[in-house]
């Protein structure tokens, strides 16, 4: 794989997730990919992404803009820096009561690729930043 066919894949990975296009999306990933959640457990797996990416897409709406990757020159391991523009839907186990509160975060993720897939995602972002937003903005507009 070259440093271009890992940057073309990572960019069609955000590509689907942005259109809300889960099939594409999930087809990008190796069977057996590597899922770090950002705060949480890792699990293994297309049919467990896929159950996060449900999860996921239940309790929030998210657009990623200002995405930059950029990859080794052997094209095996890659990374994305991207600011999430969110809107939280449904409140999460764990976390403060949904109320459509919109938010802004950056965010980052690392890759690793094996045979044309992305074998390993470990997203990063700081959730105590996004705590603090969907936090204010809910106070903002008097629902707590």
């Amino acid at each position: 794989m070259t440093r271009s066919h890992t940057e073309a894949l990572i960019f069609n990975y955000y590509q689907a997730f942005n259109q809300g296009d889960m099939n594409a999306f999930l087809a990008l990933l190796s069977d057996d990919v590597i899922h770090d959640i950002n705060q949480g457990e890792r699990e293994t797996g297309r049919e467990a992404f896929a159950r996060f990416m449900a999860r996921m897409n239940h309790h929030y709406r998210e657009t990623l803009k200002d995405i930059v990757i950029l990859s080794s020159p052997d094209g095996e391991r890659a990374a994305a820096e991207f600011v999430v523009h969110g809107e939280y839907l449904a409140s999460d186990e764990g976390l403060p009561a949904a109320y459509g509160q919109g938010y802004v975060l950056p965010a980052g993720a690392f890759f690793d690729i094996q045979n044309g897939k992305i074998a390993r995602v470990s997203n990063y972002y700081n959730l105590d930043d996004w705590i603090r937003q969907v936090t204010a903005a809910a106070l903002a507009d008097g629902v707590v």
